[in-house]
């Protein structure tokens, strides 16, 4: 779609996670000079800008509204006015809303800045001693049934660093279903806190930290690093007796799998057509 040259830009911009001097200079100058500016939670952003002295208009754009407001914020885009995108804490769109918005401009031919800044996603990392050459980011993983079995089985069958987000109060769940899974001896971090007064970074095997967390109940956000699984040299021969064993006591292909995945390292695609194979 072709706009005129005067439309305006979409900015996204990242605010402090908890230290506020966390702010860019560009991040405030952005903030002061446009037309109006999209926050998840109005009372939680205005004491932040009220901090940098930006008076700029503030209104609510989260999950629930999303939908139904996009379509006027791109044609306030389309008709030269600048807007700005901010979550509660980061960086928008990392396990916050705002693609739809990003999207709908993108599709609209209108300019998309960021303006970037904190995230509790590197600094944790960075900070964990765990290799942060190649990683992958899970954002916050899904609460239940086949799509969290999934997550799970991405998460200890990965090569390479992964990092999540967790509540305090699911930590510890967590921490076991990777335990189970057989990521126990890993090396793994919990970051807590990041960039605020109480700031801790826990390091250790994944098994020692569901210990330590057990018997300390966590507070505030969560960050979990964990170390990619090293792979293990089994060959066909012995995955398939395994397999066969499992079907023996009456497993189903999926937990069957599961097992071949978790227990052996075997590669997921891999395990399902073995799997598959012992029907």
């Amino acid at each position: 779609m072709n706009v005129s040259t005067a439309a305006g830009r979409l900015f996204i911009v990242s605010t402090p996670i908890g230290n506020m001097g966390d702010f860019s200079f560009r991040a405030v100058e952005t903030l002061r000079g446009v037309a109006l500016v999209l926050a998840e939670d109005t009372r939680h952003s205005r004491k932040l800008l009220d901090r940098y002295a930006i008076e700029t208009r503030v209104t609510a754009y989260h999950e629930h509204n999303e939908a139904k407001m996009t379509p006027g914020l791109v044609a306030r885009l389309c008709a030269g006015e600048d807007l700005a995108l901010i979550s509660d804490a980061g960086t928008p769109l990392l396990s916050d809303p705002g693609a739809r918005l990003v999207r709908s401009a993108i599709d609209a031919g209108i300019s998309v800045v960021p303006i970037p800044g904190a995230s509790a996603l590197l600094p944790a990392l960075v900070a964990s001693g765990i290799d942060a050459d190649r990683f992958t980011f899970f954002g916050f993983l899904p609460r239940k049934g086949r799509e969290r079995a999934a997550a799970l089985a991405d998460l200890t069958t990965l090569r390479h660093t992964a990092v999540l987000y967790e509540a305090p109060t699911r930590l510890v769940g967590t921490l076991v279903e990777l335990e189970e899974c057989g990521a126990g001896e890993r090396d793994a971090a919990v970051a807590r806190e990041m960039t605020k007064q109480y700031e801790e970074i826990k390091r250790g095997t994944l098994s020692a930290l569901r210990a330590y967390y057990t018997d300390v109940p966590p507070r505030g956000e969560v960050v979990i690093v964990l170390a990619g699984a090293i792979e293990r040299a089994t060959d066909d021969a012995q995955v398939r007796e395994r397999a066969k064993a499992l079907r023996a006591q009456g497993r189903s292909t999926r937990d069957v799998a599961m097992t071949l995945v978790t227990e052996l390292g075997v590669a997921r695609n891999r395990a399902y057509e073995i799997a598959q194979e012992e029907l």
